[in-house]
């Protein structure tokens, strides 16, 4: 472990988990690689200050835009926009003194409702009451096309000069106002310049593209199935928000001649697999984006393919190093770095020892894809299908003791047996405990150290 961060920044550290020993001919080499942020103008885990103090994790350097779906589905029922009003003045009431800010109207067109003339606001008692007054013009009418909604908060982002760029927003319907295409376009255009959690709220909205969302812009997802919990969510997610302070971080891995990366996945606390999100960073070099970061740590698994080796040879398999892109495209600045080896051995006990990190987590990405694929098939009538994958995660879940992901599978299937992973479908499931399941599948807990 190396740490090269300056004393009044956020300090970052590398911490590498495997097992470096492979028998003879054998090319793949596993290894979890776990980051950490700690100090600097992180909160250091201490609670927040209150907004309009001015304290503590980001400010005068950071932006957020509030995108609120205004499509005629919001009016049913009424307290829905009504829930969503309160949820987003919550959300600027956490705002910290400084943080530029907007709000956009979302329908099958987006509109900047505060401040409403192409620019953001800056936080501040007045600004706040402001934005909060402007609210009340907030009414359900029209159609929904998200990535109309993403682009202009792109727009209004790239307005600031500020280092941290954050979007909220939220949808209750399905986005049939614009092709998948045409989001894919957005979303694509947006990667890379900001991130945004993304929350259904109801049932009425589809589960993938809010997922999509989040993931393409590395952020957090989730279901709001009563929309009397908005507010707390807004607060939450606005909270987490301010207190981000570094954005931009890489994940940069070179690897020696003849090797080559064959993934990389982040697998804590959610599972993202960033392999094709990759740019070239030098000869024989990779950076994957992490996005921004607060007071936290996160657990990536990298995957490398070495040339085949003998018996007693060993070798640098993969540098992993965290960087920080400079202002102007100058030289990077390199947080943190951590190394990955690989060495070959006749020795049985050590080749054939399971990595606790690497074993862990690897069962955690099995059990996200096979709650996907248990859902996608009981959505498509396929009981046996649905019932073999549904078992295995609950199998997975059971063993990991990832007991949140357990409880909303036994919201879908009767557990039989556990351990053997024996289930039986539920024959009547709420469509909101479905969803939620579906949108919290990539939830993953931390391996125990």
């Amino acid at each position: 472990m190396a740490n090269f961060a300056k004393s009044n920044a956020p300090r970052f550290s590398v911490d590498v988990y495997q097992n470096a020993y492979l028998p003879e001919g054998a090319r793949e080499v596993n290894a979890i690689v776990t980051v950490t942020a700690t100090g600097g103008g992180t909160t250091g885990g201490l609670p927040l200050p209150a907004a309009g103090t001015g304290g503590g994790g980001a400010g005068a350097d950071a932006a957020v835009v509030i995108m609120v779906d205004c499509s005629g589905s919001m009016d049913y029922p009424p307290v829905k926009m009504r829930n969503a009003r309160e949820a987003t003045a919550a959300a600027i009431d956490t705002l910290r003194d400084g943080v530029r800010f907007a709000v956009v109207a979302g329908t099958h067109k987006a509109v900047e409702i505060y401040p409403g003339d192409g620019s953001l606001a800056v936080a501040g008692g007045t600004t706040r009451w402001e934005a909060k007054d402007a609210l009340r013009g907030l009414s359900a009418n029209g159609g929904t096309a998200i990535g109309t909604w993403l682009t202009l908060a792109d727009r209004l982002l790239g307005s600031a000069d500020v280092a941290l760029r954050h979007g909220i927003l939220l949808t209750d319907g399905r986005n049939e106002h614009e092709s998948p295409a045409e989001l894919r376009a957005a979303l694509d255009a947006c990667a890379g310049h900001f991130t945004c959690d993304a929350r259904g709220v109801g049932t009425d909205w589809e589960v993938k593209e809010v997922t999509g969302v989040a993931s393409a812009l590395l952020g957090t997802a989730d279901i709001v199935a009563d929309p009397g919990g908005l507010a707390a969510d807004f607060t939450q997610m606005m909270e987490n928000a301010m207190g981000k302070e570094v954005a931009d971080v890489a994940l940069r891995l070179w690897t020696p001649q003849g090797s080559r990366i064959k993934y990389v996945k982040q697998v804590a606390p959610t599972v993202e697999n960033l392999t094709e999100r990759r740019t070239e960073a030098g000869p024989r070099a990779g950076d994957y984006p992490t996005g921004s970061w607060g007071d936290e740590s996160r657990d990536y698994h990298v995957c490398v393919e070495v040339p085949a080796a003998e018996i007693g040879q060993e070798m640098l398999a993969a540098r992993v190093s965290l960087v920080l892109p400079a202002p102007g495209g100058g030289t990077p600045q390199t947080l943190s770095q951590g190394l990955v080896r690989a060495v070959w051995t006749d020795d049985m006990v050590a080749t054939t020892s399971l990595n606790p990190q690497v074993a862990h987590y690897t069962g955690q990405a099995e059990l996200a894809q096979a709650i996907q694929t248990g859902l996608d098939l009981r959505k498509a009538g396929d009981e046996a299908g649905a019932t073999a994958k549904l078992g295995r995660a609950v199998q997975l879940a059971s063993a990991s003791g990832n007991t949140d992901t357990a409880k909303l599978l036994s919201k879908v299937v009767d557990v039989v047996d556990a351990a053997a992973g024996t289930v039986r479908l539920k024959a009547k499931v709420a469509e909101a405990d479905e969803m939620t399941l579906e949108t919290r599948s990539t939830k993953t807990v931390r391996v125990k150290r």
